[in-house]
């Protein structure tokens, strides 16, 4: 949701004070407080109605509408996840692929709430690649924090309602021609770290297969 919320932004949004600084930590540390932010701006799911015909997108749906301010909410497939990557690499405004795909490239260790973010691509596939990743259901805090800043975290939602945690890797890799998104829906009870080293083991097969 953060590329789209991203690239909606990009597309037709006044501009204001320090909005590509929020930007860039949106999509580089997964700022959950930068997400809401544009998320409110751009009218909630409004974004999704905008960028879903843009992108092509077909699984895609907004929060429930007693929810509408939680954009994790959403409900997306791995077909749309490839989609969007597609759109952003062949459609999306030249100045605005580039912007993102310059964050994309530069993500952090870290997560801005203290969770590790190189699970998956950044672990399974060498460098370069461009990541977006996504994580929930691990509870408040991270059991091991990533790095020493967890200060001022913007907290996930504990829960999505389905019971299990779940782990996203998503990205280009091979030199940018190819995307690969796995989506994962963990164990109930999973650690963190044990759903890390899975997705990853996961992800390592699907880029072998790829060729």
């Amino acid at each position: 949701m953060k590329i789209l919320i991203a690239l909606d932004h990009l597309r037709g949004r006044r501009a204001q004070a320090g909005d590509r600084a929020l930007l860039q930590r949106m999509l580089r540390s997964s700022d959950d407080k930068a997400a809401t932010a544009f998320w409110k701006r751009g009218g909630q799911a409004a974004i999704i109605r905008r960028m879903a015909p843009l992108a092509g997108l077909t699984d895609t749906q907004g929060p429930p509408a007693d929810k509408p301010g939680f954009w994790g909410y959403t409900a997306l497939s791995a077909a749309d996840v490839v989609r969007t990557y597609r759109y952003l690499l062949e459609k999306a405004p030249r100045a605005h692929r580039e912007f993102v795909l310059a964050q994309l490239r530069r993500a952090t260790p870290c997560g801005s709430d203290g969770f590790d973010q190189y699970f998956g691509i950044p672990r399974a596939v060498s460098r370069p690649w461009a990541v977006k990743q996504g994580w929930s259901g691990f509870g408040l805090t991270p059991a091991e924090p990533c790095g020493a800043a967890t200060q001022g975290l913007v907290v996930r939602p504990a829960d999505l309602g389905i019971g299990r945690p779940v782990l996203h890797t998503t990205g280009l890799v091979d030199g940018e021609r190819k995307i690969v998104v796995v989506l994962t829906l963990q164990p109930a009870g999973s650690s963190f770290r044990a759903a890390a080293a899975r997705i990853t083991a996961l992800t390592r097969q699907v880029h072998r297969a790829a060729g």
